[in-house]
Parts: structure tokens; sequence; C-alpha cells
């Protein structure tokens, strides 16, 4: 008995050292970093995200050597790709480094005009940028080494391409037209790398000159939400994912009740687990929480947020715990824990980053 008790609490003993090893490997990946782009100080801020501290840590300062805009980051977390909004115009490509979250320039490459907005196609080969000033959409290759190669394709649009993503199978491309007040709708060939008009080919938008500015889809690709710029309304489509359609359901606004200043609405954002999308309005200086009905896809505005002076971009973290928010004209961003019963985000913990920021990208390792 007394051999039996000695092994069953060795057997013990060992768990709890794997259990233990186990956690100490987890909490080795559990590095967070976010990237925020500066485009007057033409660099990129590095933080850490200490999600049990509710800090952000300042760790690196990063130059680009051009007004630093829009980011986006590769689907296995390699590469981080900054565009750049002065000429030359162009992509620099940084390689991450998940331990320490610092950037090494890996290249640079020629973008068709000064871009507003640039994303990846599902499978990491095809960069997608869309020209606010250009009124155009283009199509870069990438390669293996994660540099990006030249103008694939390049596509006339109505006025003011502001902003373009494939759907989560690749196969269907959109485009906003700020001053077309629509969203072009595209057939994506992967294999060779172009876009051919769908039918239909565009996504209006009323009432007119609501100015259609950043969109997103919820991760089952039912619903897709589109942000207005010019009168803060929010829309949601029901999305058709097997004819890259979308068709009108409901139309909210990120607009704080009594709000009589110029609307000037910018970025949109959804939980990870799609129970909560968020809008930022920069004349106010407020997020907005909408609760997203799990059935129907539908808004219920829940509330406001105080956040950054001018919050221009902002990014949710992969546990939807917090929410990053980087304020144009205060130069600094400020970190938002989010309440789980309620989604909405709690007072900002503000702190400077470089001038003029303006894209947030989160990345966990």
């Amino acid at each position: 008995m007394k051999k039996e008790n000695e092994t069953s609490m060795s057997r013990g003993v060992k768990l709890m050292a794997v259990a233990a090893s186990m956690a100490a490997a987890g909490a080795g990946h559990a590095a967070t970093w976010v990237y925020i782009s500066n485009a007057d100080s033409q660099d990129i801020s590095v933080l850490q995200l200490d999600r049990s501290a509710g800090q952000l840590k300042p760790v690196a300062t990063v130059p680009v050597g051009g007004v630093a805009m829009p980011m986006v980051v590769s689907r296995d977390r390699k590469f981080l790709y900054v565009a750049s909004r002065s000429q030359p115009f162009r992509v620099i490509t940084f390689a991450i480094d998940g331990a320490t979250g610092s950037l090494k320039k890996l290249g640079e490459s020629a973008l068709a005009d000064s871009m507003a907005n640039i994303d990846l196609d599902p499978t990491g080969k095809w960069l997608f940028a869309a020209s606010y000033g250009g009124n155009k959409i283009t199509v870069n290759s990438v390669g293996n080494d994660g540099l990006v190669g030249a103008v694939q394709q390049l596509v006339r649009t109505a006025p003011n391409a502001h902003a373009i993503h494939a759907d989560a199978s690749g196969r269907y491309v959109f485009a906003t037209s700020l001053g077309g007040d629509n969203l072009s709708s595209w057939r994506f060939d992967p294999a060779s790398g172009t876009l051919s008009a769908n039918d239909p080919p565009l996504v209006n938008v009323s009432p007119a000159k609501t100015g259609p500015r950043h969109f997103l889809w919820d991760r089952a690709q039912k619903h897709a939400y589109l942000i207005n710029e010019l009168d803060g309304g929010v829309d949601v489509f029901a999305y058709d994912a097997g004819k890259g359609a979308m068709s009108h359901l409901q139309r909210s606004t990120v607009v704080p009740p009594g709000f009589a200043g110029k609307i000037w609405a910018a970025d949109l954002q959804i939980a990870p687990d799609g129970k909560y999308l968020y809008g930022s309005e920069r004349t106010s200086g407020t997020l907005t929480t909408f609760r997203v009905h799990a059935a129907t896809g539908q808004l219920q505005v829940v509330g406001q947020t105080p956040t950054e002076k001018t919050p221009r971009g902002f990014a949710v973290d992969s546990t939807g715990r917090f929410l990053v928010v980087a304020g144009q004209d205060s130069h600094s961003v400020s970190l938002h824990a989010i309440d789980s019963a309620t989604g909405l985000p709690g007072a900002g913990k503000s702190q400077p980053v470089g001038k003029n920021p303006n894209w947030v990208e989160i990345v966990d390792f």
C-alpha cells in the first residue's frame, strides 16, 4: 500500500512538473507586440502589451524614411508591411522577431501611388492597395522571401478609393470609393493575381455623400460592416460568400448623442468572438461600442467611450480584453481594458509615441 501511494505521489509530482514546464513554455510564447505607424515622425513605435499588468511598454522606435501610414502583418506573422505615402511611393518589408518584437528591414518596393490602405490576400502572395488621391486600386506580387514585387495590375476606380480587402475565401475583393459612395466588387484569380469585375460590379451606399471608408467581415463571413467618414453611418450587409454579394440590412451610427460638430468617422474593428463592433469618430474623440446580434448580425449601440484626440486607427487584441487607439493629434496611444460583461472599453491609459500616429497592428507570439 505504501509503495502504491509513493508511486501515486511520484506520478503527481511528475504531472505537476510537466504542467509547470508547459506553463513556462506558454509564458515564453505569450509575447504580444504592438506596432504603431507614425506619419509625421516617419517611424514605427514598437510596444509590448503586458496583459497581466494592463500596460503598454515601449520597446523601440524604427525609422521608415517616409510618411508611414497603412500597415499589414502577414498571416504567418513573419513580416510587417508598411506603406509610405510620401514620394517615392513604396512599401517597406520588415521581418518580425517574435522573441523581441524588433523589426529588421528586408527591402522596399515601388507602389503605383500614395496608398491609403494595403492588405494581403489569404495566400500571402498578393498585396492589394487603394489610392485615395489617385482613384485606383492595384495588385503587387509577393515572393516567398516576403518581399513585394512589381505592380501586377492597376485598375481605375470612382473617386477616393480608401480601403481594399479580400474575403476569407480570397475569391472576392471589395474596395471602397469615398467619393463615389460605393464599394467596387471584384473576382480575384490567385493563380494570376488579377481582378475582374464581379456581377454586380458595385455595392451602392445610400444616402449619397456619406463617404464609405473602412469595412470588414465577421468571422463567419455572413455579414459585412462599413463605416462612412462623412456622416458617421455604420452599414450592415448580409454577405453571400458564394457569389461575393452584399445586401443591405441596417444603418447605425458612431455619432455620439447631441454631437453638433463636423463628423469625421475613421476606423472599424470587431471583437475576436464577434460579439461587439467598435467604431471611431475623430472630431468628438470617441469610440462607439455596438452589440452584434448573433443571428442577424445587426447592431445595437451600447455606448461611447472618450479616447485619444482624433482617433484615426485602433485595434482589438486577440483575447478581446484590450483595445489600442492611436490619436493623430495627441501624438499618443491609449490602452483600454474592455469590460467582458458590456463590451465597453474603460478609461484609456495614454502614453506618447511618434508624431501623427495613425495605424495599429497587434501581433501575438
